[in-house]
Protein backbone atom coordinates (compact mmCIF):
# COMPACT_ATOMS: atom_id res chain seq x y z
CA UNK A 1 0.00 0.00 0.00
CA UNK A 2 1.28 3.24 -0.99
CA UNK A 3 2.33 6.13 2.04
CA UNK A 4 0.44 9.27 1.29
CA UNK A 5 3.13 10.66 3.21
CA UNK A 6 5.96 9.89 1.02
CA UNK A 7 3.75 10.50 -2.21
CA UNK A 8 2.65 13.90 -0.66
CA UNK A 9 6.82 14.62 0.11
CA UNK A 10 7.51 14.09 -3.52
CA UNK A 11 4.08 16.35 -4.27
CA UNK A 12 5.80 19.08 -2.19
CA UNK A 13 9.26 18.72 -4.33
CA UNK A 14 7.34 18.36 -7.86
CA UNK A 15 5.76 21.67 -7.22
CA UNK A 16 8.28 23.57 -5.79
CA UNK A 17 9.96 22.63 -9.01
CA UNK A 18 7.45 23.58 -11.21
CA UNK A 19 7.24 26.85 -9.44
CA UNK A 20 10.85 27.47 -10.12
CA UNK A 21 10.79 26.73 -14.06
CA UNK A 22 7.68 29.43 -14.15
CA UNK A 23 10.05 31.73 -12.41
CA UNK A 24 12.66 31.31 -14.61
CA UNK A 25 10.84 31.45 -18.23
CA UNK A 26 11.66 34.69 -19.64
CA UNK A 27 9.30 36.83 -21.75
CA UNK A 28 10.89 35.72 -25.19
CA UNK A 29 12.47 32.59 -26.45
CA UNK A 30 15.48 34.88 -27.63
CA UNK A 31 15.68 35.94 -23.89
CA UNK A 32 16.30 32.41 -23.36
CA UNK A 33 18.15 31.96 -26.48
CA UNK A 34 20.76 34.60 -25.22
CA UNK A 35 21.75 33.55 -21.41
CA UNK A 36 23.24 29.93 -21.00
CA UNK A 37 23.16 30.12 -17.21
CA UNK A 38 19.30 30.49 -17.35
CA UNK A 39 19.01 27.42 -19.54
CA UNK A 40 21.00 25.45 -17.40
CA UNK A 41 18.83 26.55 -14.24
CA UNK A 42 15.00 26.32 -15.98
CA UNK A 43 16.15 22.62 -17.74
CA UNK A 44 17.21 21.89 -14.42
CA UNK A 45 13.65 22.57 -12.66
CA UNK A 46 11.71 20.76 -15.48
CA UNK A 47 13.92 17.85 -15.40
CA UNK A 48 13.61 17.47 -11.88
CA UNK A 49 9.82 18.18 -11.51
CA UNK A 50 9.61 15.56 -14.98
CA UNK A 51 11.80 12.79 -12.93
CA UNK A 52 9.84 13.54 -9.69
CA UNK A 53 6.59 13.20 -11.37
CA UNK A 54 7.85 9.63 -12.89
CA UNK A 55 9.22 8.67 -9.24
CA UNK A 56 5.78 9.33 -7.88
CA UNK A 57 3.74 7.22 -10.72
CA UNK A 58 6.14 4.20 -10.58
CA UNK A 59 6.35 4.32 -6.66
CA UNK A 60 2.34 4.54 -6.68
CA UNK A 61 2.03 1.32 -9.66
CA UNK A 62 4.55 -0.42 -7.86
CA UNK A 63 3.52 -0.20 -4.25
CA UNK A 64 -0.13 -1.04 -4.63
CA UNK A 65 0.73 -4.20 -7.09
CA UNK A 66 -0.33 -2.78 -10.13
CA UNK A 67 2.80 -3.47 -12.21
CA UNK A 68 6.57 -2.17 -12.88
CA UNK A 69 6.08 0.19 -15.43
CA UNK A 70 8.44 -0.94 -18.56
CA UNK A 71 9.30 2.68 -19.44
CA UNK A 72 9.35 6.38 -17.57
CA UNK A 73 5.73 6.91 -19.86
CA UNK A 74 4.38 3.52 -18.80
CA UNK A 75 3.75 5.05 -15.26
CA UNK A 76 1.85 7.71 -15.98
CA UNK A 77 -0.37 5.15 -18.68
CA UNK A 78 -0.68 2.42 -15.33
CA UNK A 79 -2.13 5.12 -13.46
CA UNK A 80 -4.62 5.82 -15.86
CA UNK A 81 -5.65 2.42 -16.28
CA UNK A 82 -6.50 2.61 -12.62
CA UNK A 83 -8.16 5.88 -12.92
CA UNK A 84 -5.50 7.71 -10.90
CA UNK A 85 -4.76 10.37 -13.77
CA UNK A 86 -7.01 10.50 -17.12
CA UNK A 87 -5.63 9.21 -20.34
CA UNK A 88 -5.37 12.17 -22.28
CA UNK A 89 -3.38 13.55 -18.76
CA UNK A 90 -1.11 10.21 -19.03
CA UNK A 91 -0.11 11.37 -22.63
CA UNK A 92 0.53 14.53 -22.35
CA UNK A 93 3.04 13.47 -19.17
CA UNK A 94 4.30 11.05 -21.90
CA UNK A 95 5.69 13.61 -23.85
CA UNK A 96 7.53 15.53 -20.88
CA UNK A 97 9.28 12.41 -20.80
CA UNK A 98 11.06 12.85 -24.19
CA UNK A 99 11.91 16.21 -23.04
CA UNK A 100 13.13 15.10 -19.57
CA UNK A 101 15.25 12.57 -21.47
CA UNK A 102 16.46 15.07 -23.85
CA UNK A 103 17.79 16.86 -21.29
CA UNK A 104 19.31 14.66 -19.70
CA UNK A 105 21.33 12.67 -21.85
CA UNK A 106 22.24 16.14 -23.44
CA UNK A 107 20.97 15.39 -27.36
CA UNK A 108 21.59 17.82 -29.89
CA UNK A 109 17.78 17.68 -30.14
CA UNK A 110 17.22 20.14 -27.35
CA UNK A 111 15.50 22.81 -28.78
CA UNK A 112 15.76 25.64 -26.51
CA UNK A 113 13.05 28.18 -28.19
CA UNK A 114 10.61 24.90 -28.63
CA UNK A 115 11.20 24.39 -24.79
CA UNK A 116 10.37 28.12 -24.46
CA UNK A 117 6.98 27.48 -26.05
CA UNK A 118 6.06 23.95 -24.87
CA UNK A 119 7.07 24.51 -21.24
CA UNK A 120 3.79 26.44 -20.25
CA UNK A 121 1.51 23.60 -21.06
CA UNK A 122 3.81 20.92 -19.86
CA UNK A 123 4.11 22.64 -16.66
CA UNK A 124 0.28 22.63 -16.10
CA UNK A 125 0.43 19.34 -16.96
CA UNK A 126 2.57 18.35 -14.07
CA UNK A 127 0.38 20.70 -12.10
CA UNK A 128 -3.32 18.75 -12.91
CA UNK A 129 -1.01 15.97 -12.18
CA UNK A 130 0.14 17.00 -8.61
CA UNK A 131 -3.59 17.59 -8.07
CA UNK A 132 -5.02 14.36 -9.40
CA UNK A 133 -2.46 12.39 -7.21
CA UNK A 134 -2.87 14.12 -3.90
CA UNK A 135 -6.68 13.37 -4.79
CA UNK A 136 -6.69 9.89 -5.08
CA UNK A 137 -4.61 9.67 -1.69
CA UNK A 138 -6.17 8.36 1.72
CA UNK A 139 -6.51 10.85 4.24
CA UNK A 140 -3.21 11.37 6.58
CA UNK A 141 -4.12 10.22 10.24
CA UNK A 142 -1.22 10.69 12.39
Amino acid sequence: MTDPLVVLHKLATLRDHIERARRRRPESADALAADIDLQDALALSLLVAIQEAVDIAFHIATDEGWGVPASYADGFVILARRGVIDRSLADELGRTVAVRNRIAHGYATVDISRIWAELPAGLDALDRFTGAVARSLPPVTE
